[in-house]
């Protein structure tokens, strides 16, 4: 049984591409992996935040793992700064980081560009997401590409670390959705769509009411051809838009060109757009019965306590490894 980690940063509600290329393709990996899926505060605070709404943005993001199919008796959900270990491996893998190497991933020079006052943790928040993952001993990690780097980096540490001190860490592999893995936004398909877009009509949340939903998606740029064809290069906006549709109905792309072949672009959106809200509406049903529910903070207890047997025992190796603190004599 292979050991899975996934962690989502609590910083708006997620879209529907989150959804699409990731936390839909956890549900099935529960069942046959031991999975931990982590709301990752820590790394949110980066950049400022308003407190109350990240506390907000804590529970609402856990209630939408549920309500999207984390099954609480088959998964760990746990709020990643209710575990100390997730920071206290974090220093031991920023002392083993080059600041060169934290220099050079893209996220650090897209966010910190054109800026005076950058904060430390956006630099060597990668290390942070190394020890997230390295404390579980985890096999897999399901990603999209923009994440893929940092991947990267977190091999490169625990092998470095492996290399110097002991065989502590396990080298997780990278797994990247085929289907579904990049959604684009709605206004502009160059870029991946993104919950913290200053364009609204650019994403679709999770938790979009369904006339908000239609009225995004009939106003997603497309082009002035008329005819409904996958065509990334030429034809990126109704590209993206088959993607979606393919993602949320199962149907492939050939069959939504052919079914959508001698109709125009008006009909086909409407048609996204039911595909979409037929998706989000029971999942919205159960966000809404479990956000202010007692249920959730037993869950997200239960969470912490089982998490962090395992990472503590992770830490405590690391340490030892490292020398740090003593060694108790026997009694």
């Amino acid at each position: 049984m292979n050991t899975i980690f996934s962690g989502i940063q609590p910083s708006g509600t997620l879209t529907i591409g989150n959804y699409l290329g990731a936390l839909r393709h956890f549900v099935p990996l529960q069942e046959d992996h031991q999975c931990y899926f982590c709301i990752v505060d820590e790394h949110a605070i980066t950049v400022p935040q308003d407190r109350l709404k990240l506390r907000h943005n804590i529970r609402s993001l856990a209630a939408l793992y549920i309500a999207s199919g984390i099954d609480p008796g088959k998964s760990t959900l746990f709020i990643q700064s209710e575990v100390p270990a997730h920071t206290q491996l974090s220093w031991m893998m920023q002392s083993i980081s080059y600041i060169g190497e934290l220099e050079r991933m893209t996220q650090f020079k897209d966010k910190s560009s054109g800026k005076d006052a950058i904060s430390a943790g956006l630099l060597t928040y990668p290390p942070l997401m190394a020890a997230d993952i390295l404390l579980y001993n985890t096999n897999l990690v399901p990603v999209g590409e923009d994440q893929k780097q940092h991947l990267e980096l977190t091999r490169n540490l625990a092998q470095r670390f492996n290399n110097k001190y002991n065989n502590i860490f396990t080298l997780p592999e990278i797994s990247i959705p085929k289907v579904g893995a990049r959604i684009m936004s709605l206004q502009d398909p160059s870029k991946k769509m993104s919950k913290s877009d200053e364009n609204v009509k650019g994403f679709i949340s999770m938790l979009d009411e369904p006339k908000k939903i239609e009225k995004k998606i009939k106003s997603a740029v497309t082009d002035s051809e008329g005819i409904v064809k996958y065509d990334k290069e030429n034809k990126p906006g109704i590209s993206n838009l088959l993607s979606i549709y393919s993602s949320c109905t199962g149907e492939t792309v050939a069959s939504l060109e052919e079914k959508y072949a001698a109709k125009g672009y008006g009909e086909f959106k409407q048609g996204l757009a039911d595909a979409v809200i037929s998706v989000l509406e029971p999942i919205q049903d159960k966000y809404y019965a479990l956000l202010d529910s007692d249920e959730l903070d037993d869950i997200l207890d239960h969470g912490a306590e089982k998490a962090a047997q395992v990472a503590n025992k992770t830490v405590a190796k690391a340490k030892k490894a490292m020398g740090l603190g003593r060694v108790k004599k026997k009694k």
